[in-house]
């Protein structure tokens, strides 16, 4: 991604956040995400599956929620699955900020690799290097919680969007997504950017 697109998306993602998501402490959340303390603008979204380039992570954000406002838009989610309308705050909260754990979550190192001449030399690559290791949803949870409220379904379905991917119960995943449709939704919107939109490097 070049600087200019980069820049392009990182204004887009700006847009859509300050139209919609105006609960208190959003603000915060934003001038956080815009600190230099934050990498979320210029974080991968892996090491080396989908995203893994600098700004992969706001790519894949932006992503996830064109589907997940998509996905939602569809008559089919309320006359036949009867899913309830939800917010546009709602939708960019957790669209936008899924992946929030992601942040602070890589770095850059060295390895050696043979160019296109077979010479070795040294190429950067992402490793994960987690200063909080609480998980993955729920560490996003966590974060945002720090600055805002979540209501009980945007926190469900932020923390369930890796449906069955996720280590944990099959049970549990299963009866989250049950009972709450916008976490469904939401990992249908992240599996659809990480596998039709994006792919591996």
């Amino acid at each position: 991604m070049t600087d200019q697109e980069l820049e392009l998306k990182k204004e887009e993602f700006l847009s859509i956040y300050r139209e919609n998501i105006t609960r208190k402490g959003a603000d915060k959340l934003l001038e956080y995400l815009l600190s230099e303390e934050s990498d979320f603008f210029t974080a991968p979204a892996s090491t080396r599956y989908h995203g893994a380039y600098a700004g992969g992570l706001l790519s894949h954000s932006l992503n996830v929620y064109h589907n997940l406002t998509d996905y939602l838009a569809r008559s089919r989610c309320s006359e036949v699955f009867h899913m309830p309308e939800y917010s546009g705050e709602s939708i960019a909260i957790c669209a936008l900020l899924h992946d929030l754990c992601k942040m602070n979550f890589y770095s850059v190192d060295f390895r050696n690799a043979k160019n296109e001449k077979g010479v070795w030399e040294k190429v950067p690559y992402y490793k994960i290097d987690d200063r909080l290791p609480y998980g993955h949803g729920e560490k996003s949870v966590f974060m945002i919680q720090f600055f805002m409220h979540l209501r009980k379904e945007e926190a469900m379905a932020i923390r369930w969007h890796m449906g069955f991917s996720g280590p944990e119960d099959p049970n549990t995943i299963g009866r989250a997504l049950e009972m709450y449709p916008l976490a469904f939704a939401l990992h249908v919107a992240d599996m659809e950017a990480s596998y039709f939109l994006e792919g591996s490097v």
